[in-house]
């Protein structure tokens, strides 16, 4: 990453991530502070440059997260989470599709929307309900998605759907945000990542052209989408961890400890030891994992390359190692402050929620614990 662009970046945390109070509040819109993002010029940094972003890899999006998410992860999950949808388009769509739906979220840095869960299908999503039905030239899509982080104020909808013509058949399709039909359900109260907007999704008969439908299983395509955003969100849990190691130094350094202060403490050296490395792991595998994808983004066919890989296993290793360690960073952390880490006295409590997120979303710790097993460690001979 260009150190001007660090630099940007740098001062944007400083200056508009500082207030812990406000960025731990459910405000009905989406905080100024987005705004003031997509003024630096950074705003969907991952878009290509042939439809007018900056093309930077998702190697430099792994820093891009870890200096947000030291600020807030919130807004880093806010900022990072519309890869997920535009990724997919920009591998599987067509050039329409992303001239009309990913150039303008690269002018005007704006958002986009996965929507995927459902109540009933957990994390089985070959489980869902909602379906799309064929119509003339037209797809009908009808169904309520349970998780959908940006959707209030998204560009567009990716909506993963069944054929309702052939239940086996999924689909992956755009749909505007204004098309008649979508309604806000409910913004979900989260216990971290208060700053991000994550809402229930109805759909009722929402029509939109059939050619805004991706090619190929939307399954496998949400799947391959998926390689960017959990690597992206294990590099959230690099950001926090290191605010945790610096709060907690800060603090060992004024609390009076046997006639000195807790800094001279050995167990304290252990503790913050322990950290460091786990931290240095942490960002090695998030640098692994990104690498790999940029490896095959780089290619000639990186749609195929994708579609035929399916799950990467260092994305889900990323995703699985940051969520871990860093729930023992935070907890670590947490006791160091002893009373008061259990109070919303300090930052500390805050930082232990919002770390708490990277081992749920996007694939809980057993769903890909369960997907390591099936694809990397059951021989290809005896897979279903």
């Amino acid at each position: 990453m260009e150190p001007q662009n660090l630099e940007i970046l740098r001062q944007f945390v400083k200056s508009e991530l500082g207030d812990t109070e406000k960025l731990d509040s459910l405000s009905e819109k989406p905080l100024p502070l987005y705004e003031a993002f997509a003024e630096t010029g950074l705003a969907n940094w991952w878009l290509s440059e042939d439809v007018g972003g900056r093309g930077f890899s998702l190697e430099e999006g792994v820093e891009i997260v870890n200096e947000l998410s030291y600020g807030d992860a919130g807004v880093a999950f806010a900022l990072l989470v519309s890869i997920l949808g535009s990724s997919m388009v920009q591998l599987h769509g067509s050039d329409d599709l992303k001239a009309r739906f990913l150039a303008p979220m690269a002018a005007g840095g704006t958002f986009c929307a996965a929507l995927g869960s459902e109540r009933e299908a957990g994390s089985e999503l070959n489980r869902i309900g909602t379906v799309a039905a064929r119509s003339g030239n037209d797809l009908v899509l009808t169904g309520e998605k349970f998780f959908a982080t940006n959707a209030e104020f998204a560009d567009f909808l990716l909506v993963l759907a069944r054929a309702a013509d052939d239940p086996d058949e999924y689909l992956a399709v755009v749909v505007p945000r204004d098309t008649p039909g979508i309604e806000i359900v409910k913004r979900w109260d989260v216990i971290g990542l208060r700053a991000s907007h994550t809402y229930g999704v109805k759909l009722d008969n929402c029509r939109v052209p059939a050619a805004n439908c991706l090619p190929g299983s939307g399954l496998r395509l949400l799947e391959t989408g998926l390689n960017a955003s959990r690597t992206l969100i294990a590099a959230t849990a690099i950001g926090v961890a290191r605010r945790i190691r610096d709060l907690c130094m800060t603090y060992a350094k004024e609390k009076r400890f046997r006639g000195g202060s807790l800094l001279e403490s050995p167990v304290l050296a252990q503790k913050i030891g322990q950290m460091e490395m786990q931290i240095d792991v942490m960002k090695s595998q998030c640098h692994k994992a990104a690498r790999e994808y940029d490896e095959i983004m780089a290619g000639p066919d990186a749609a195929k390359v994708f579609s035929r890989k399916g799950t990467l296993k260092s994305a889900l290793t990323a995703k699985l190692y940051c969520g871990q360690a860093g729930w023992n960073i935070a907890s670590a952390g947490s006791e160091m402050f002893g009373g008061l880490g259990y109070t919303e006295e300090l930052p500390i409590g805050k930082l232990v929620r919002d770390m708490r997120y990277v081992s749920i979303v996007e694939g809980g710790d057993d769903v890909l614990r369960e997907l390591l097993f099936s694809r990397y460690v059951v021989p290809v001979s005896r897979r279903s």
